[in-house]
């Protein structure tokens, strides 16, 4: 069975008649008869009573007329969705990505669904490693990672740079001559013992500080972020480290945080190398790259000191910032706006 023949069929119908169905499919009476014939030997029925004056439907044709014209309706929607996909109107990109990156990936989101109700992005949830991996084979459309700079079998698009947050107890913050608002130096940092995640546990992390604190002062291990803002509150000896925004960072009165001027961490949307993008995704680049150079929740400068923990308005003015001293590891499932985003349990 063709769509040729339901069309021709419905056409038939509607008109009553061969001669009209004809016209009205611009095409010859002898050919509309054809493909009604082929129709009823293909499906044996008989679907047109005809006489010299009158076509009418059989009993047969009329319970198959609805049927035809959904069948034709779910055909051109087919149509139109594929040319949906080709203008990158519609659609399925499915995302790789973490808690960390959940404002941005929420703004780029509303940014679609106004501009783009048709598309869909599923986030998918995994490690930075895992996403990367899911990319090559083609599991992922495309994934957002941070501090890669070049990775096998990947194109990256860079899309921003992240703050990097330096946390040290409030009192010695005072004692380095430290204002309120000012971020410290690197020079004044580099002096004081710092908690730094292993090299093996976040390689270019690890690079990245290090190179930019050549002569930096290795300190007491960094474990987990709540333990080692435990540490830094408790410990006689005062001591440092950092981390850059993921999510909620637990109360710690006695803690600083200061934003490190300078000091960034690349962001990039990773996309399977040596092929064009899909035109959805690179809807889902540029509405990422539209989203703004400084995400909501980030800490400045001026919301450190004590007693302004992150917990607090004046510590995290949008409530909503979260930590890692980037030693990598699985992410935390985040709520997604449901007419945007169908979110998949990993």
């Amino acid at each position: 069975m063709e769509l040729r023949q339901l069309e021709y069929f419905v056409a038939v119908a509607e008109e009553l008649g061969f001669g009209r169905a004809a016209e009205r499919l611009h095409t010859v009476q002898a050919s509309v008869t054809r493909q009604i014939a082929g129709l009823e030997r293909e499906l044996g029925l008989r679907l047109f009573d005809r006489s010299a004056r009158h076509v009418r439907l059989t009993a047969a044709g009329e319970r198959l007329l609805p049927e035809a014209r959904a069948a034709l309706a779910a055909a051109a929607r087919v149509r139109a969705t594929a040319v949906g996909i080709t203008a990158g109107t519609e659609g399925l990109v499915r995302l790789g990505t973490t808690r960390a990156f959940a404002d941005r990936v929420y703004r780029a989101l509303d940014m679609l669904a106004a501009r783009r109700p048709g598309l869909r992005v599923r986030l998918e949830r995994a490690p930075q490693e895992a996403r990367l991996a899911a990319v090559r084979s083609g599991t992922f459309d495309a994934a957002l990672v941070r501090t890669v700079r070049r990775a096998d079998g990947v194109a990256l698009h860079p899309l921003w740079a992240d703050p990097l947050i330096a946390a040290l107890p409030a009192s010695h913050a005072a004692a380095l001559g430290l204002d309120e608002d000012e971020a410290p130096s690197l020079d004044r940092l580099a002096r004081l013992p710092l908690r730094l995640v292993p090299r093996a546990a976040n390689p270019a992390f690890h690079d990245l500080v290090t190179a930019a604190l050549p002569d930096w002062t290795p300190g007491p291990p960094f474990t987990t972020l709540q333990d080692t803002l435990t540490e830094l509150a408790a410990h006689p000896e005062p001591s440092w480290t950092l981390f850059y925004p993921v999510g909620q960072l637990p109360p710690t009165g006695r803690i600083t945080f200061r934003t490190l001027p300078g000091l960034t961490v690349p962001v990039s949307l990773a996309v399977p190398a040596g092929r064009p993008l899909a035109p959805p995704v690179q809807a889902l680049l540029d509405a990422l790259t539209a989203t703004g150079a400084t995400p909501r929740g980030t800490v400045h400068p001026a919301g450190s000191g004590p007693g302004s923990g992150p917990g607090s308005r004046r510590g995290n003015p949008a409530g909503a910032l979260a930590a890692r001293n980037a030693a990598g590891g699985t992410s935390t499932a985040a709520v997604t706006p449901a007419r945007a985003v169908t979110p998949t349990p990993r």
